[in-house]
């Protein structure tokens, strides 16, 4: 495994707050989490949880599977769920985003197999929070979907997730009330949203962006496609087997 690149960390949440913690996290099979460094000379890990049999009842049931979640794709009785921790300032979460979602969403989602489900993970300071409050807000309006497409085209990232920008990105999303959009994005709701989400991270270890649950199953980083081919193939294999 390539040592990690070495570069200035954003300060961050202490991964376990006590041994306790630490121990529940390791049990749970959590140690498969790999850092990625934040900032575009950072390489992401290769290294990913391999085949289990034993996956962990507390990971399994994070699946929220709410008919009525905004930033969610699929349905919500699909025998396997794919939860996304993200930041939209990461530049292989955009990877992931361009290059391995749909395929994901066409083979997948549109059969039933897979339901895909976003979580707010904002590592990367202030304009990663503004950006995860807008794609929130954008979703009230059923426009999370195009605007995950926006913020996460090519080019986006270097254009910054500041102020106005983000407006014009929900007007390109197509996102119908603009000022109700700027309202819900400053809105406690909102803060509350992107909480929830990071807070469920950060519990139960996460500590970089993408990460992902499969039926409970940990998948670090932005890896080629077969490895999710195979995960989800195993997790409806044994979905369908009752397990």
């Amino acid at each position: 495994m390539p040592s990690p690149a070495r570069s200035p960390r954003p300060s961050r949440k202490p991964l376990f707050a006590a041994a306790g913690v630490a121990v529940a996290a390791i049990t749970l099979g959590l140690v498969s989490w790999q850092a990625t460094a934040p900032d575009d000379r950072s390489r992401e890990t290769s290294a990913h949880a391999g085949p289990r049999t034993d996956v962990a009842p507390e990971l399994l049931a994070l699946a929220r599977r709410d008919g009525a979640d905004k930033l969610a794709t699929g349905r919500a009785d699909a025998p396997v769920v794919l939860i996304e921790y993200s930041d939209f300032r990461c530049g292989y979460c955009g990877k992931f985003a361009r290059d391995t979602e749909p395929e994901l969403v066409k083979k997948y989602v549109e059969d039933g197999t897979l339901r895909i489900e976003w979580r707010n993970f904002p590592i990367f300071g202030a304009e990663s929070e503004a950006a995860a409050k807008a794609a929130w807000a954008a979703g009230r309006q059923d426009r999370f979907a195009a605007f995950h497409r926006a913020a996460y085209a090519d080019g986006a990232k270097e254009a910054g997730f500041a102020g106005a920008r983000l407006v014009e990105l929900a007007r390109r999303a197509g996102v119908p009330d603009l000022e109700r959009f700027e309202q819900d994005m400053a809105g406690e709701e909102a803060a509350a949203a992107l909480r929830k989400d990071r807070d469920e991270g950060y519990r139960i270890g996460v500590s970089s962006t993408p990460s992902f649950l499969v039926n409970g199953r940990p998948i670090a980083g932005a890896q080629p496609i077969d490895a999710f081919h195979a995960a989800i193939a195993a997790a409806k294999a044994e979905a369908a087997a009752g397990r």
